[in-house]
């Protein structure tokens, strides 16, 4: 019977300590509370101005999508306009050539834009070095808040983001604020 008991008391520790290696189910960017979809992997954030990050693969995509959520405080980080025209300016073709689309909606009171684009995403940082990649997508969803927009930034293969808007969006509208 100690047998039996030792397997149990050692498989219900090991399940346990497997399940809390495992990324919370909600996390924070401001005011806002989110529920991380499943399967969506956190990764550690780079910056102070990076409140989540994560990683969406998929074993058709050739590379993973990144999922970033960036807070700049109350009147920081730009208007909604600018960082949509930002956002569509990160792609090498014009702004008629990639589909680009923006959608309001009302998620707990509060303001958001929804932006959509695709065409050949230019990554790196503003004023260093660039590396064009074809065939990519950007979601992006701007919520609107006194203490600060929060930005929110998936980009990747254009299948995969396609694929992951309705997870990315969901995510959006599990938004609540307090």
């Amino acid at each position: 019977m100690k047998l039996k008991q030792s397997i149990w008391v050692f498989a219900l520790f090991f399940g346990c300590a497997a399940g809390a290696a495992e990324s919370p189910a909600t996390f924070k960017a401001s005011e806002f509370t989110f529920t991380r979809p499943a399967g969506w992997e956190t990764v550690e954030t780079t910056s102070q101005m990076r409140k989540a990050q994560f990683k969406v693969s998929d074993a058709n995509a050739k590379e993973p999508a990144e999922v970033i959520f960036f807070y700049f405080g109350a009147g920081n980080g730009g208007g909604v306009q600018a960082n949509v025209d930002r956002w569509f300016g990160q792609f090498k073709e014009p702004k008629d050539q990639i589909k680009g689309k923006t959608e309001e909606a009302t998620i707990s009171g509060h303001k958001v834009t929804f932006v959509q684009a695709e065409g050949a995403y230019v990554s790196g940082m503003p004023g260093g070095a660039t590396s064009p990649k074809p065939d990519y997508a950007l979601a992006g969803a701007i919520l609107e808040s006194a203490l600060g927009n929060v930005f929110v930034r998936m980009t990747g293969p254009r299948e995969l983001v396609k694929k992951t808007f309705p997870a990315f969006k969901k995510m959006i509208e599990s938004a609540s604020a307090g």
